[in-house]
């Protein structure tokens, strides 16, 4: 290992009264080449103001003693190595370029399986854990049309849409990239394990966490960044108003990616009326038009599948 990425995982291990430095501002600094600014001590400036007093302060305090911060990533990375896990920062090229674009980057990814310069070309899938039939059926053919256009479906792992997507992906013979909300040494829910071990053959399980971080109410929303982030856009197709589908389009929206919500979604949801009326999002009711959007033409698909494509 060498240092740049020994002084990325330390900052991100130092606590100092319960708190810890913005993963998110160390993976900028890191990406930006100010790391070692931040190594000695100084925030970049382009940090809010409140941001930079925050974390100088935590930084001042941690810097002066790192045992116990490098005690806990050498831990941490004999827990990655054990699960068979491969590290990327984002210093390192094979880090995922769509994903390295956005500001709430995390510095960091344990990863099961490979991803590919061709995964890209993904988008995400996504939608509430409670799904109709009806949901779950539209996921399933939505995944499989675009996995037959060569696009890699990215989802959650969670229940429900997520894991119908997933599945569809696989059974398609294409690729699917699992962003769970723990650390890859764990798996959430516990019944989609098998499901996780397919996936790391055929795509990749990607884990933003310490290793053994198990889940909490705070990861699953900051898995949802990372959902949005290695993808090109999200389509939604059911999801609440409490929902981290919802949560999901509004991140991808922040993060000028596509926002594809089913036209059954915007007739059910005034969340999602309210995404359409402002134009941060589109209404769809075919996987062509999610292909528009991709500027992928849509006709090489097998008549028997234009016949299915519509989703409303």
């Amino acid at each position: 290992m060498n240092e740049a990425t020994r002084r990325i995982l330390t900052l991100c291990a130092i606590r100092i009264d319960g708190k810890s430095l913005d993963w998110n501002l160390i993976a900028r600094a890191a990406r930006d080449g100010q790391l070692d600014e931040l190594w000695d001590g100084h925030v970049p400036a382009r940090e809010t103001t409140q941001a930079r007093a925050a974390a100088t302060a935590l930084l001042h305090a941690g810097l002066r003693s790192l045992d116990e911060p490098r005690a806990r990533v050498d831990a941490e990375l004999d827990a990655g190595h054990r699960a068979g896990a491969r590290l990327i920062t984002v210093l390192d090229e094979d880090y995922p370029s769509n994903l390295r674009q956005v500001p709430d980057l995390p510095p960091f990814l344990f990863v099961l399986g490979q991803h590919h310069a061709t995964d890209e070309r993904a988008v995400a899938v996504v939608g509430t854990r409670q799904a109709t039939d009806t949901g779950l059926r539209r996921a399933s053919r939505l995944a499989t049309e675009l996995t037959q256009q060569g696009v890699t479906i990215a989802s959650g792992l969670a229940r429900g849409v997520d894991t119908v997507a997933h599945t569809a992906a696989l059974d398609a013979g294409g690729r699917t990239l699992a962003v769970i909300g723990t650390g890859i040494t764990r798996c959430y829910p516990a019944e989609n394990k098998t499901l996780a071990e397919q996936i790391t053959r055929h795509g990749a399980v990607i884990s933003q966490f310490w290793p053994t971080r198990a889940p909490g109410r705070d990861t699953f929303p900051r898995r949802n960044r990372v959902t949005s982030g290695v993808s090109l856009g999200t389509a939604v197709i059911e999801a609440s108003s409490t929902s981290g589908a919802k949560m999901q389009a509004r991140l991808a929206s922040e993060h000028g990616k596509h926002v594809w919500l089913l036209a059954s979604l915007v007739a059910a949801q005034p969340w999602a009326q309210k995404m359409i009326s402002q134009g941060r999002a589109r209404a769809v009711s075919t996987t062509a038009d999610i292909l528009e959007d991709l500027s992928v033409p849509a006709t090489t698909a097998p008549a028997a599948v234009q016949d299915t494509l519509d989703l409303s």
